[in-house]
């Protein structure tokens, strides 16, 4: 990601799974954070993100 329209561009993607809470986007580190109500899908979140045009290459716990 290397703007804010991209950053909200994932984070509204991610924001439409059931249970997200909140999302926070680091453009200049290129991670987001999401809280959710509930454990998330990895294949979910990472759906979500190529729905907005980005790669996930990662995922922490």
């Amino acid at each position: 990601m290397a703007c804010g329209h991209c950053a909200a561009a994932v984070a509204e993607e991610i924001e439409r799974i059931a249970g997200v809470t909140a999302v926070t986007v680091d453009v200049a580190a290129g991670r987001v954070a999401v809280t959710s109500d509930a454990p998330l899908g990895t294949a979910d979140v990472r759906a979500a993100v190529e729905e907005a045009g980005h790669e996930l290459t990662g995922a922490d716990a």
